[in-house]
């Protein structure tokens, strides 16, 4: 009798997954012809997060380990005067940007896991600052997460601007799925906006409540590690790693919530699931999910002329599969799937460089240049 117990209560804990996890309709298909061969531009980075093209064409490349490397002419050089990193689980050093006026500013924008704060552990932190020589210096903290925790997972975090100058980070739950997620009074699992200097908004959505974090634009994520301002629309969109299961593509509005865990089409890693339900009214749908998960690091939308065939395409890294996913979009639906630089290892990362070319950061290669064939 035990015996069929068990063995009923593993079809209800099956068919109740299953009815979750509704595989993605449109398959990544590897081409049939390569258009494009590719060059290590810089060798031996384990975990390059984050990287930002200053104007000279040199890189400043942040490595997951807490170590901020400036590559040029050939060679690389660590940055001093860095704060101090909190590298635990998923958190370290993680993404790096330029202000859109970094010719006449020459503010850097970077986001790491942080210990300050009363509290053992550490939250994401959001910094600015200049480099003069191989040192930063004029360090502002613009945001710092609260409360601190020793969980290693789900800090997010990615950079970015949009037209108006307004500056969007990424903060993940931080493995507090059932507490953080949809309070705006908490830190976690939110995506943030502020002006430059790390001043609030006005109009963020939040403003007026009482007692949010009124940093917070949007929330109900579980952990965005992509993140990139469409150049056709102007609009910031993101990614964010489901569970098992479950990964999204999101375009980001103010005020809205995007359901994380309410709804889902993800499940526990046990197979099990934590919610019965994939939509709800006031919570948005994603524009895109995969089942299964690919787990995606890295995003940005191919702008540039030196890749015609790919233009107004949408670039995503594959932690889980090595690959780099190439995703056609139309009308803000994505209407097929390619699969790019298979077999080279965990893509961490991928920017439109400012010389048009698309650089890819792969753990344990480096950075990796796509070269177009004539």
């Amino acid at each position: 009798m035990k015996n069929l117990h068990a063995i009923l209560c593993l079809v209800f804990l099956t068919i109740n997954a299953c009815a979750q996890q509704t595989e993605t309709d449109i398959k990544a298909e590897t081409p049939t012809s390569v258009a494009y061969s590719t060059e290590v531009i810089v060798q031996d980075l384990y975990i390059p997060w984050g990287m930002a093209f200053l104007p000279d064409g040199s890189i400043l490349i942040t490595e997951k380990s807490g170590e901020l490397i400036h590559f040029k002419n050939g060679n690389k050089t660590s940055i001093e005067g860095l704060p101090e990193v909190y590298v635990r689980g998923q958190g370290g050093l993680m993404d790096i940007k330029l202000h859109p006026d970094y010719a006449n500013n020459g503010w850097i924008y970077f986001t790491y896991s942080s210990p300050e704060g009363e509290q053992n552990g550490g939250h994401t932190a959001l910094m600015r600052a200049k480099l003069r020589g191989d040192t930063l210096i004029e360090k502002q903290l613009l945001y710092k997460a609260t409360p601190n925790t020793t969980k290693g997972q789900h800090w997010g975090s990615r950079i970015a601007f949009d037209n108006e100058g307004f500056l969007y980070f990424s903060i993940g739950e931080r493995g507090e799925r059932d507490v953080n997620p949809q309070d705006i009074k908490r830190d976690g699992g939110k995506i943030y906006r502020l002006h430059d200097d790390g001043s609030i908004p006005n109009d963020n959505p939040f403003v007026d409540e009482l007692y949010p974090k009124t940093a917070i634009y949007s929330y109900g994520h579980r952990n965005p590690q992509g993140m990139t301002k469409n150049p056709f629309t102007g609009k910031i969109w993101i990614h964010e790693h489901g569970p098992q299961g479950g990964d999204e593509i999101n375009v980001i509005e103010s005020g809205k919530n995007y359901g994380w865990p309410v709804i889902s089409y993800g499940i526990n890693y046990s197979g099990t699931t934590f919610t019965d339900i994939t939509e709800k009214e006031g919570m948005e749908q994603p524009l895109f999910y995969w089942v299964p998960s690919i787990a995606p690091s890295g995003m940005t939308f191919v702008a540039s002329n030196n890749y015609p065939d790919w233009k107004g395409s949408l670039l995503v890294g594959s932690l889980k599969f090595m690959y780099l996913e190439r995703l056609i979009i139309e009308q803000e639906k994505v209407v097929k799937r390619e699969k790019l630089l298979e077999g080279l290892g965990r893509v961490r990362n991928v920017v439109e460089a400012p010389d048009g070319f698309i650089y890819v950061g792969i753990e344990g290669v480096g950075i990796v240049k796509i070269v177009p064939k004539n």
